[in-house]
């Protein structure tokens, strides 16, 4: 089942749905008096964790393949699929719905994990780039070590 295609799509939306999960339960739960300060803080701490999961997420992924093979498909799509099921599903869990904070709000919600996760992303890709451990950085360290092993031939008029 790992080998499918759609396993590691679904396996990064799941992932990053969970987050907003328990921070929404938290929240519900261990804030009972619509503590807002509380809530807000739950908020940041969930999109935070979002931005970290993708940073080791683009960190890990960029060591074997190149950006285009792992950020579109599997980055854009995990990362819409969980953002669809954190704005449609993700207010039923902690008692209200989709909508009932207002349009601003909603398209808050859209512009903060839009951010987070591209910013996660771009933090975990840099870093891979920075410490040589990238897919191209790699691909041109093998490069030069083949050229410098091979002798240089004499040049013949």
């Amino acid at each position: 089942m790992r080998q499918q295609r759609w396993f590691p799509i679904a396996a990064l939306a799941i992932g990053l749905f969970a987050i907003n999960a328990v921070a929404r339960l938290v929240t519900r739960f261990g804030f009972d008096n619509n503590d807002d300060a509380a809530g807000t803080r739950a908020t940041v701490i969930m999109f935070a964790l979002i931005g970290a999961v993708l940073a080791v997420y683009a960190f890990s992924a960029s060591r074997g393949r190149p950006p285009s093979q792992w950020l579109v498909p599997d980055w854009a799509l995990g990362v819409a699929g969980a953002m669809v099921l954190t704005l449609l599903v993700g207010p039923f869990i902690s008692g209200s719905g989709p909508f009932s904070g207002g349009s601003d709000r909603f398209f808050a919600q859209i512009a903060l994990y839009a951010a987070f996760a591209g910013g996660g992303t771009l933090v975990g890709y840099w870093i891979s780039v920075a410490l040589g451990l990238d897919y191209r950085s790699r691909s041109l360290k093998a490069f030069t070590e083949t050229r410098m092993a091979k002798p240089r031939r004499p040049v013949r008029r």
